[in-house]
């Protein structure tokens, strides 16, 4: 009988006082696609001015407003949600493994490099936009 009432005891407290539980953040796929298209189109048109013979400040700046252009007049709901470093992070991916090696970046490092060559030059590009917004 003790046991039954130290058994119901301890249940009593663990219902009153539940463990905590790891949730994992989900995001919307359908953002992960449209950020996907935003890399690969920026990707692209950086890629190809490169190999045109710009330097890197002149094909990174096409590129920039080629692309802003594109997301300006989307009228993807989803673009709001995109957050702009995980963007930065996306592109540079992309571009260094497109073509990073036509200048020299390959890596985690060329990775990093690029992304705060991205973010900075946007910022001067761009100071009154918020790219994907």
């Amino acid at each position: 009988m003790l046991k039954f009432f130290l058994s119901l005891i301890f249940f009593i407290i663990y219902l009153s006082n539940p463990t905590i539980g790891l949730a994992f953040d989900t995001s919307d796929p359908s953002v992960s696609l449209l950020q996907n298209r935003i890399s690969n189109n920026f990707s692209r048109k950086y890629c190809k001015a490169i190999q045109n013979g710009f330097s890197k400040d002149e094909a990174m700046k096409s590129a920039i407003v080629k692309t802003e252009n594109i997301i300006s007049f989307s009228y993807n709901p989803q673009k709001k949600w995109i957050e702009k470093d995980d963007l930065a992070n996306q592109i540079s991916l992309q571009v260094i493994n497109d073509c990073g090696w036509a200048f020299g970046l390959i890596g985690n490092e060329g990775v990093e490099y690029f992304k705060s060559y991205f973010l900075e030059m946007y910022k001067k590009i761009t100071p009154d936009k918020n790219f994907s917004r």
